[in-house]
């Protein structure tokens, strides 16, 4: 996730774009993969209430029956028909997931997709969703620490191993097969740019997601607060990596104008982003023009 700036494609916006046929999603990463686009993005809700108001980024862009295909399950396919594009989540509701069954659901698909996952992370910030009394909203950050450190050591350390945390422990297992990349599978962190943030990712990251985050002044404030974590940790913050939304730019026709889209790419890779990300359901009107906008997107980066 480091190197170049890239481009990042989050498929949202289902219902629209694909109707009834929710399996389009697959088709179009067939056409991320072969545009050249570095990475698809699937976003997550378990379950969803009424309650959108409660969204801390602004208006919701959907209504509450708008589906929600389950990310690691959908990129799981994705990966059966594509060869190059890396799959990312953005952001998956860990606290959400048992820690183990999230550790070898993560490390089957990189292992498939042969080592093309990139795992963004997120406390979930609907209290409907959290429907098990064994993993309610409250206390859900610490249970995302505690699952990320849980995973880590399933993938990274000699086995048997064992893990003991105030929300999860086990002793003594092997959870096989591990990740194939080296060091595990990058997870990115998504978060405000406060100092909470940048500690999390400098402990247990690889990257910052920064979810309503758009004023240049705030993605700096934040980028330099987690590069100062790193420091402090002994880590290089060269390698951060930082996958930051643009706002799609349209034309008088309501088609995407790429070039405006894009015209601050330079700028914001100075400030240290280094993948940037469009969002499907945000602007195009249906399924039919997904192949040729994933075209445009992956010849503006090529």
């Amino acid at each position: 996730m480091t190197g170049r700036v890239g481009v990042s494609v989050t498929v949202s916006g289902l219902s629209r774009l694909f109707g009834g046929d929710l399996a389009g999603v697959v088709d179009a990463a067939r056409a991320a993969d072969a545009a050249g686009v570095d990475q698809l993005v699937l976003t997550d809700h378990v379950a969803i209430g009424p309650r959108t108001d409660r969204y801390p980024f602004g208006t919701f862009p959907y209504p509450p029956e708008e589906p929600w295909l389950e990310p690691l399950t959908t990129l799981a396919a994705i990966a059966g028909v594509t060869e190059r594009v890396r799959l990312g989540t953005g952001v998956l509701v860990a606290p959400l997931r048992p820690a183990v069954v999230l550790a070898k659901t993560a490390a089957t698909l990189d292992v498939l997709s042969r080592g093309r996952l990139d795992l963004g992370v997120g406390t979930g910030w609907q209290r409907e969703e959290f429907t098990d009394p064994g993993q309610p909203f409250v206390g859900r950050a610490a249970r995302l620490d505690d699952t990320i450190r849980a995973c880590r050591a399933l993938w990274n350390e000699p086995p048997p191993v064992s893990f003991s945390s105030p929300t999860v422990s086990f002793e003594g297992l092997w959870c096989e097969p591990r990740p194939i990349q080296r060091g595990g599978i990058p997870v990115g962190f998504g978060g405000g740019p406060t100092d909470a943030t940048a500690q999390r990712i400098a402990e247990l990251g690889d990257g910052w997601l920064p979810v309503g985050v758009r004023p240049h002044d705030e993605l700096r404030e934040g980028i330099e607060r987690i590069r100062a974590a790193y420091r402090a940790a002994g880590r290089d913050p060269g390698t951060l990596s930082v996958r930051a939304g643009v706002t799609v730019a349209t034309r008088d026709d309501v088609r995407p104008d790429l070039d405006r889209t894009f015209a601050g790419v330079d700028e914001l890779a100075a400030l240290g982003v280094t993948l940037v990300s469009v969002a499907l359901g945000r602007f195009l009107r249906d399924g039919a023009d997904v192949a040729p906008f994933l075209r445009d997107v992956g010849a503006a980066f090529s």
